[in-house]
């Protein structure tokens, strides 16, 4: 039997023909993400949201949480984001940021760690200990903290999806970059541990790796034409990833299409500057 040709208004007549999206189908979920008021957390948030999910906007600044809520909200449905300040480095605030999405949404299904920081542009011999310590802080112990706080819902649960951001940068050293690096391979390890620890009470943890995004983060490294130009050359895609490049893999890792067989897994977003990895 020949198949009709199918266009957006004749879809009810061919549905029966269409395939099916359920593996991604977010709906009822409540998904937390640390640094989503801008760049790659944002465009995550709004890829959630866009699936069904109903997502918690963290960073430092409420006011930039708020604007990018109200904007979900307006794409997506009124109640799909909310906004809730909190600076990971202090970990009564992460406690405060799992109540309050507790008090106003219910238990967690998604947790998406993305706030990073780094203090400090240059070599390992001159990092002054303050800054390692804040970028291993904020970097490792404070996704540490987030997950052991959000793990007793998905337990409870039986099943939920964390990830980490990590970076490219952990596959390999830097003169300028170093410690940054250190705390991302840290987080890969993090990731797996964990994967191990949950993964029989039927939760996966995932770090995504993005290479070179063109995000305020990483304006030093590419926003400068020789810089761009280096990059552009260098990726096999040639050219710079986009935050919202971002948005397909966390979807993914979230929903039923990911929960079969994945989790301990570095994923790269990198236009292929990492594909041997």
């Amino acid at each position: 039997m020949a198949i009709p040709y199918c266009r957006a208004s004749t879809f009810a007549v061919c549905e029966e023909f269409m395939v099916k999206t359920d593996l991604f189908d977010l709906t009822g979920k409540i998904a937390l993400l640390t640094g989503a008021s801008k760049g790659m957390g944002k465009s995550m948030a709004e890829g959630l949201a866009e699936h069904g999910a109903r997502v918690v906007i963290s960073s430092r600044k409420l006011d930039q949480c708020e604007q990018t809520a109200a904007e979900i909200n307006d794409k997506c449905g009124a109640g799909s984001a909310i906004a809730v300040a909190c600076n990971i480095g202090y970990k009564e605030q992460l406690q405060e940021l799992v109540d309050e999405t507790h008090k106003r949404l219910g238990p967690i299904d998604i947790l998406i760690g993305n706030a990073g920081v780094n203090p400090f542009y240059g070599p390992m011999s001159e990092i002054p200990d303050s800054a390692f310590d804040k970028i291993m802080a904020s970097n490792v112990k404070s996704n540490h903290w987030l997950c052991q706080m959000v793990a007793p819902d998905m337990i409870a649960s039986g099943s939920g999806s964390m990830m980490i951001t990590a970076s490219t940068g952990a596959f390999g050293p830097s003169e300028v970059l170093g410690t940054y690096n250190i705390s991302k391979l840290a987080d890969i390890a993090l990731v797996r541990n964990l994967a191990a620890e949950l993964g029989p009470k039927g939760i996966r943890v995932n770090a995504i790796c993005p290479g070179l995004i063109k995000t305020d983060f990483a304006a030093a490294l590419w926003d400068n034409p020789e810089g761009e130009r280096r990059a552009n050359e260098a990726t096999p895609l040639r050219r710079l990833g986009e935050a919202d490049d971002l948005k397909g893999l966390a979807v993914f890792l979230a929903s039923d299409a990911a929960s079969g067989y994945i989790t301990g897994q570095a994923m790269t977003v990198c236009g292929g500057t990492n594909m041997w990895r």
